[in-house]
């Protein structure tokens, strides 16, 4: 999962001109959901946004505060288009997001998450998959993307064999000791 987290003096979310949610001091997570993500995912990423220090201490020491200490709120936002490829063309490639039957399960999943990890009341949520206004007042600005670990990266092999470079772990074929 990928998350943009923004801190805000306020933020909220309109759809078809109705207010749907709106925040005061805190955070806003535009969330996104790939593939290959799961409920594990899920969970560290609303750890992360819970637990990452967003704001300064009364005594001037620098990024020492998460929203929990500061009792701010969260609007949490759906958001694919994050997981969007640009590398080829000038048309977005969205394949790198869940399709949207699954998607949403483990975004509500994630949403969940964030609300039992605080105060469910002070965590609110957009509309998935509806086309949203969102009107924010940043505070900084700071700005910073999340992500839970790569699974496919964790998969793959190391480059080269290096056992085959240490004496005595020849793979077939292949003689060290050759003269």
């Amino acid at each position: 999962m990928k998350a943009i987290v923004q801190r805000v003096l306020s933020a909220s979310v309109t759809v078809d001109s109705q207010l749907v949610s709106s925040i005061s001091k805190g955070l806003l997570v535009f969330a996104a959901v790939g593939p290959d993500d799961d409920e594990s995912d899920a969970a560290n990423l609303a750890g992360k946004v819970l637990k990452m220090k967003f704001w300064d201490d009364e005594e001037g020491g620098k990024w020492k505060k998460n929203v929990i200490d500061i009792e701010g709120e969260i609007l949490c936002v759906s958001q694919f288009t994050l997981l969007a490829n640009t590398k080829k063309g000038s048309k977005p490639d969205f394949h790198g997001a869940m399709a949207p039957d699954r998607a949403k399960a483990l975004y509500e999943t994630f949403f969940q998450n964030v609300q039992q990890g605080y105060q469910p009341e002070r965590v609110k949520d957009g509309v998935f998959q509806a086309m949203m206004q969102v009107a924010l007042v940043n505070d900084g600005p700071v700005t910073l993307e999340l992500n839970t670990p790569d699974k496919k990266a964790q998969l793959k092999p190391p480059k080269g064999n290096k056992l085959s470079k240490l004496k005595g772990t020849e793979t077939p074929g292949s003689s060290s000791d050759a003269a």
